[in-house]
Order: structure tokens, then C-alpha cells, then sequence
């Protein structure tokens, strides 16, 4: 995925992501910081939204059933790596990858999968939280051979 795809979803759902929350155009403008007619535009279609404002429709709403269904699942988990190419940290629990992931190998509780959608990666611990998220296939099984040796 790239910065182009995610202001593509973004743009063309945000109409639905309003009425979803049943926010008038001026409310949504207010919320995205944006004017009412840029909102109009960007909702039928004549323009997209910028980075900023897909960002911020990722950030805010990012509990939106619409927006995980067209990113795979977290936004913004989405965003980060679009920007950062890899993310090394342990984050929030997962549900363990029961919908949208496809396993590619297990170790001892451990998990080394990746979204079937947005076709990123990701290894979740035992308790499946996860530990890395990362387009990059070769990255991913490095860790995935320091996790095996570590454990």
C-alpha cells in the first residue's frame, strides 16, 4: 500500500463514514479541519482528499468497519508503515489473526503472518500481541529467525 491508495479509500468513503456517524457536513468539516465545500468535493468525487486529511479520516475514525474492511484492519497500524516501512514495538493485543490473516508459520505459540488484503506483515507473540508489522518480506523473516533463536 501506498500514500495514493490509502487518500483513495479515505476519499471514497468518507461520505459513508459521515453518515455512518450520523454527522452533517458541517460537523464533519469541523472534525477534519477542513472547509464545508472542500468536504462536498472530496464526496462527490471531484476531488481527493490530501495526506493530512486521509490521516486524520484513518486517525479519528479508525474504529470505522468500512475503512478496516478496505485496509485489512487497523488504519493507522496501515499509515505507520506506509511512512515508516517497518515497526518494531510491542503494541496492543491482537485477536489473533482469526479474520484477514493468513498464517505463514507458527513456533512455539508465535505467529508469523500477513493480511491478506494490504499484504503486510506481521509476527504476534503467544499471547498474540504484536511484535513487528512490515511490508518487507525479507525483514519480517529475519525476525522471525531471531524470534525462533531467542525462544
Amino acid at each position: 500500500m501506498d500514500r495514493d491508495f490509502i487518500i483513495q479509500i479515505a476519499s471514497e468513503n468518507l461520505k459513508t463514514i459521515r453518515t455512518e456517524h450520523n454527522y452533517t457536513q458541517d460537523k464533519m468539516a469541523e472534525i477534519l479541519g477542513i472547509s464545508k465545500k472542500t468536504l462536498v468535493q472530496i464526496e462527490k468525487e471531484r476531488t481527493l482528499a490530501d495526506w493530512t486529511t486521509a490521516i486524520a479520516i484513518c486517525a479519528l475514525f479508525r474504529e470505522s468497519c468500512i475503512l478496516q474492511k478496505q485496509m485489512g484492519g487497523d488504519p493507522l497500524e496501515v499509515i505507520e508503515l506506509t511512512v515508516h516501512d517497518v515497526i518494531i514495538r510491542p503494541q496492543e493485543k491482537t485477536m489473533g489473526g482469526h479474520i484477514m490473516w493468513k498464517n505463514i508459520t507458527e513456533y512455539k505459540g508465535f505467529k508469523l503472518q500477513r493480511n491478506l488484503l494490504s499484504k503486510h506483515f506481521r509476527i504476534l507473540d503467544d499471547e498474540n500481541y504484536r511484535l513487528i508489522s512490515t511490508f518487507d518480506e525479507q525483514v519480517a523473516k529475519e525476525k522471525w529467525k531471531d524470534i525462533q533463536r531467542t525462544i
